[in-house]
């Protein structure tokens, strides 16, 4: 897998435990930082250097002149994650890389403890979605699961409320998001599937103005994330 930008080199060079995972960096010439040369070489890390032609070659994709050559994304396991955590997000089947990548960044800056995805038909963490992510993805655990309805029976039975999104619901900010919360944010076009809507104690609408349809999947998570850590303090 490739990973590329100078905001994801920058973050893996602050986490040692990240850098076992790289193999190896390719810098294209002449325009690549010097810092950032030395930062992998002085983690032992191989380093080439290429013509722009070559380096484009192996992404299509606006590198800035960075590429790191990764291990597969290593998921965070469930049971690891369900000992520990008192704030979730769940995604129920979202598809685009960038709304992925914007909910992690989120996510990551108000301290959610994991982010939760359904193993099929839905986004998985690629290279767009790190490089969306702006470097974040390095510091937030993404845990895959076989069903998101199973999952939610067994965060119910360790205490948490669940607490979904749609445009028929309750204000958000009449919900108390006290104890082990798990927000759901539903697929960027269908919203919720209606199996994982009937399993959540509360179902939050974010008001918006007539004249717009809905909000952003990255967005509305935004605005609960923030509502939820406000009303927690």
């Amino acid at each position: 897998m490739y990973l590329y930008g100078k905001n994801v080199a920058k973050e893996i060079l602050k986490n040692p435990k990240k850098l076992k995972n790289v193999k190896k960096v390719y810098l294209q010439e002449q325009i690549f930082e010097e810092n950032l040369k030395k930062g992998f070489e002085n983690a032992k890390i191989p380093v080439q250097i290429l013509e722009k032609c070559k380096i484009d070659r192996l992404v299509n994709e606006h590198h800035q002149g960075i590429i790191i050559e990764v291990d597969a994304y290593l998921y965070a396991s469930f049971e690891e994650v369900l000992e520990q955590a008192r704030f979730l997000v769940l995604l129920d089947h979202l598809e685009d890389p960038h709304n992925l990548g914007a909910i992690i960044r989120t996510c990551a800056a108000a301290d959610v403890d994991a982010i939760i995805l359904p193993e099929n038909r839905s986004v998985s963490m690629t290279s767009t979605v790190m490089k969306t992510s702006a470097g974040a993805f390095l510091d937030m655990d993404v845990v895959k699961v076989v069903n998101l309805n199973q999952t939610i029976d067994i965060l119910k039975k360790h205490g948490f409320w669940i607490i979904g999104t749609d445009m028929q619901g309750v204000d958000y900010r009449e919900i108390d998001y006290q104890g082990k919360i798990a927000l759901v944010i539903g697929n960027e076009g269908k919203g919720m599937s209606q199996l994982v809507s009937k399993k959540c104690d509360f179902i939050a609408t974010i008001p918006i103005s007539s004249k717009v349809e809905s909000l952003n999947a990255s967005v509305a998570c935004g605005i609960m994330i923030y509502e939820a850590k406000r009303n927690r303090k």
